[in-house]
């Protein structure tokens, strides 16, 4: 190792929390780039995402893990499954709690399993901007007194208030050592799944409650043109036909809306133009599917 490497730090930081705690629009504001998709729907981030953050001589990577709470289905089970693997493997683990909603149900759950983590541990309250001052002390001495965390971090993930000082303080503790990716790499998630990622994200913005979570995007064909630009075909697979018809929507309006918007961000993180088709097929029971599983990066429950 050259002097040169020895004067970097590298590590990973893998980001826990119950679901919709913020833990993906955190990832992307760190990062500075989408990396990680976000919904208002709840545990959407089904498989490790790995975002990484350059910070002056250090390389930050962030692992976005699925959100922890009390499984009720294989899939379910297989996510909290993955977010404890993803915290037991990083040098250090941050918990972000959503200060509106306090910590309380999911939130209870993880502070208890923390205390058997032996890794550094941060604690990061988030949506500080919507919450009394006092009520933010409260709660951090509540969360200390039960996990000894090194330190605690209030921030605003959707207005970037306070996540410099997160990436000062991890830039200064991660171990010194060579860099794990090169200096303009983003996410370590391949294109063809980040790609499908973006178009999962679309579907539940534009469906809301309508489809449950049964619905899995897959990224069949790649192709690059010779006019720059890149022809994508993606299949969006649902449990059932009612579900078929809900994705596609009246004379197809639903999703020729959804692959727009997916179209439009695809292109900006490809930096080229997209050709995006949508196709949507029905796949009974794809959730007991041992092989879609590995294809999210998840370990089949049996």
């Amino acid at each position: 190792m050259t002097e040169g490497e020895m004067q970097t730090h590298s590590g990973f930081v893998a980001l826990i929390g119950a679901p919709n705690a913020g833990k993906s629009t955190l990832v992307n504001r760190l990062v500075g780039a989408k990396v990680s998709i976000v919904t208002h729907k709840v545990q959407t981030t089904r498989a490790i995402v790995r975002g990484i953050a350059t910070h002056g001589q250090a390389q930050i990577v962030f692992v976005d893990t699925p959100g922890i709470f009390k499984p009720r289905r294989r899939l379910d089970q297989a996510m909290v499954t993955t977010a404890w693997g993803g915290a037991k493997d990083a040098d250090v683990v941050a918990l972000l709690v959503d200060a509106e909603r306090g910590i309380r149900g999911d939130g209870e759950t993880i502070l208890d399993n923390l205390k058997d983590v032996r890794q550094p541990k941060i604690l990061i309250l988030n949506k500080v901007d919507r919450v009394k001052p006092e009520a933010l002390l409260t709660m951090a001495k509540d969360a200390n007194e039960r996990v000894a965390f090194e330190r605690t971090f209030m921030v605003s993930a959707l207005t970037g208030t306070g996540c410099n000082d997160i990436l000062d303080y991890l830039a200064a503790s991660l171990p010194a050592g060579p860099w794990y990716y090169p200096e303009d790499q983003l996410s370590d998630l391949p294109m063809r799944q980040l790609a499908a990622e973006i178009t999962r994200e679309k579907l539940f913005l534009r469906l809301h409650q309508e489809l449950p979570y049964s619905s899995h995007v897959e990224t069949e064909k790649w192709e690059e043109k010779k006019d720059g630009s890149v022809r994508i075909e993606q299949t969006i697979y649902v449990e059932r036909e009612s579900q078929k018809k809900i994705v596609l929507g009246a004379k197809g309006e639903t999703i020729r809306a959804i692959g727009q918007a997916s179209r439009k961000d695809l292109a900006e993180i490809l930096e080229q133009p997209v050709h995006l088709f949508l196709f949507v097929k029905v796949r009974e029971n794809w959730s007991d599917d041992p092989e879609r599983y590995r294809e999210m990066g998840l370990d089949f429950p049996t």
